[in-house]
């Protein structure tokens, strides 16, 4: 029964959608994450009856006809990049992107990777890298006798240094954007890959037109929000077993059938 095959198709795009669900929920903590949301399609249709065309020679055509839906399939998994709020930490190389951008960050293949996540430190050289050891891009060198460290909201990065009256120049953050950021590919850890779907980085400073400033002494928290996930998590399970009810129906269908055979 073609019943069987459709609800199968259904209770799958539900299961899916449920781990998209609970990935949601266990990065809830996780600085700078963009909650995901799964999205479905119609299968292909089988046609009964073509609609447009005569019922007998010449007779006036079918205005409807018949077509039955083969199921459902997971279309997309659709990144939600909406703003997180931002969380006062007071550590001066803790950054957050309000608006629109990416940190740019150098991988150990050359490749640049882009990031939210701006919980920066130094490395062993006076670098400053990701949590995982990253150099940020453009390159940014702290003096090991550095105090008082200063990164403006257009990304400028001063430090004063002993011996100096004024503050010196350390460096300048950059951030890239993308036409379309749901086109990144996630690569976990907090980083993302560009893709011929996202297009290429449009690179400025922070508080440039459609760029957003930063924020020393923050973190963007996770955009995730446990009542919509709850509320999502609750539908996708009546929507599983509805799937399975319509099996159990078919089944039992069945049964009678094969039950007035013999």
């Amino acid at each position: 029964m073609l019943t069987l095959a459709i609800a199968a198709t259904g209770m799958s795009a539900q299961e899916q959608n449920l781990e998209v669900i609970a990935n949601n929920i266990a990065n809830i903590n996780t600085t700078g994450f963009k909650r995901s949301r799964a999205e479905f399609t119609d299968l292909m249709y089988q046609s009964e009856r073509l609609m447009g065309v005569s019922n007998r020679g010449r007779d006036a055509t079918i205005p409807e006809g018949a077509q039955l839906g083969l199921g459902v399939r997971t279309a997309a998994i659709r990144s939600l990049n909406l703003q997180g709020s931002l969380t006062n930490t007071g550590n001066s190389l803790d950054l957050a992107v309000n608006g629109r951008g990416w940190f740019q960050v150098t991988m150990p293949d050359s490749t640049i990777a882009y990031t939210r996540d701006g919980a920066f430190n130094t490395n062993g050289t006076g670098q400053l890298v990701t949590t995982d050891g990253y150099l940020v891009t453009p390159p940014i060198l702290i003096p090991v006798n550095s105090t008082a460290i200063t990164v403006s909201q257009t990304g400028l990065v001063t430090a004063t240094v002993p011996g100096t009256v004024a503050p010196q120049t350390l460096g300048q953050l950059t951030l890239a954007n993308f036409v379309n950021e749901a086109g990144l590919k996630q690569l976990g850890s907090n980083l993302t890959q560009q893709t011929e779907a996202s297009g290429p980085p449009t690179v400025s400073v922070p508080g440039d037109t459609s760029f957003g400033t930063l924020q020393q002494g923050y973190l963007e928290s996770s955009n995730v929000d446990p009542v919509t996930e709850i509320t999502n998590l609750i539908a996708a399970q009546r929507a599983y077993e509805m799937n399975s009810k319509v099996i159990q129906a078919a089944d039992q269908m069945s049964s009678t059938i094969t039950n007035i055979r013999q």
